[in-house]
């Protein structure tokens, strides 16, 4: 096959190029300059897609023997990816970024210039499984990206290879150096790579100006004020702007954000508490909804928040029925279905979080449908 290897400048997407050398595939690297004013150089784990990035990814080519290019991504990464993530916030939302850029940029964009360009498929360093077109988690739990893939549709996931989600990162590293990559104890890029200083509310803010709200509690009586709801997310506890703790001493977190009034409410851990998650644009790995209810494992955090659920396709979104209440679960982040089998790592499907209820729904018997 001839396969486009996307090439960050990191150590993973380095060895699966290596990996779609070795297969015997005729394999392309690209790196994406997904930025107009790219830093000279990234500060430790911090950013990515930088010049240097760039320099790597390439010194990686030139030791595989492979060609190299670089192409621009960035006009399209600002408007699908940057602008999306700062309109979200402005609405009150939590997006994830990756996820975002996984299904705008690089198994959108850059799949279907692969593909008008006579390429077979796209490799990236992601860790996840494909098992005959199935999306899994990968074998390194701690470094498992299909949550943040599972926005892919059949047709982009028929075209997508993921060579080292069969293998745990220390192995990927070793390999790495046994290969002579020079990117092998590289560090892993681990915030939102087009906000290097790591300081999002700083960027939000200067993105969306002074927007003043209120911070009330669950019976709407005002404790304070903000300056804009991007300075907050549901579940968040540190950085409310509040004198101290509630009257009983227990800390506060945030339950909600209205936008339109610029009002973030604040309460309990009890009251952070969902049993059923709406979700819209619902996305099935196997490319149609089911015909009725199923038996899931639904995610909605990129690490942790998992609970049984049964989920059910509603006008092309979805509803989540809890078994066991999840906390922090924040409109505009995924929620990801798994088969609930005993590995219970095969993706069943996505959507994006619109709402939440916080009672347990009943079951057939008549009792909550918690465990």
């Amino acid at each position: 096959m001839r396969v486009l290897a996307a090439m960050s400048g990191g150590v993973d997407s380095a060895v699966a190029a290596a990996r779609a050398v070795d297969a015997g595939h005729e394999v392309v690297g690209v790196h994406l300059a997904l930025s107009a004013t790219p830093g000279t150089l990234r500060t430790g784990s911090r950013g990515c897609c930088s010049k240097e990035d760039a320099g790597d990814a390439r010194r990686a080519a030139d030791l595989l023997g492979i060609p190299f290019y670089v192409w621009d991504f960035a006009d399209r990464f600002k408007e699908d990816v940057i602008d999306d993530f700062v309109a979200a916030y402005a609405a009150g939302e939590t997006p994830n970024p990756c996820l975002r850029c996984n299904e705008k940029i690089k198994f959108a964009a850059l799949a279907d210039r692969a593909v008008a360009l006579g390429f077979d498929a796209v490799a990236t360093g992601h860790y996840a499984r494909l098992d005959n077109g199935v999306l899994r988690r990968a074998v390194d739990a701690d470094k498992d990206q299909s949550y943040v893939l599972a926005v892919l549709t059949a047709q982009q996931l028929s075209r997508a290879m993921f060579p080292v989600g069969d293998t745990p990162k220390p192995q990927i590293r070793a390999e790495a150096a046994e290969r002579g990559l020079a990117v092998a104890n590289k560090p892993d890029s681990h915030d939102i790579c087009f906000i290097p200083s790591g300081d999002t509310r700083a960027f939000l803010g200067a993105k969306i100006g002074i927007r003043p709200g209120a911070v009330v509690d669950s019976d709407g009586q005002v404790l304070g004020q903000h300056e804009g709801v991007h300075g907050f997310t549901v579940g968040q506890r540190k950085g409310l702007g509040l004198p101290g703790p509630a009257a009983d001493g227990k800390p506060r977190y945030v339950t909600d954000i209205d936008p339109d009034s610029g009002t973030v409410r604040v309460g309990s851990a009890d009251d952070l508490r969902v049993w059923t998650v709406e979700a819209e644009r619902a996305i099935w790995t196997s490319g149609s909804a089911p015909a009725g209810p199923i038996e899931c494992v639904a995610q909605v955090r990129a690490h942790g928040g998992t609970a049984p659920a049964v989920a059910e396709a509603v006008d092309g979104g979805l509803v989540v029925r809890l078994r066991a209440s999840l906390t922090g679960v924040a409109r505009g982040q995924a929620v990801v279905l798994y088969r609930p089998d005993p590995e219970g790592d095969e993706v069943i499907g996505s959507g994006t979080i619109s709402g939440t209820a916080r009672e347990p729904v009943q079951n057939e018997a008549g009792s909550a449908a918690a465990r």
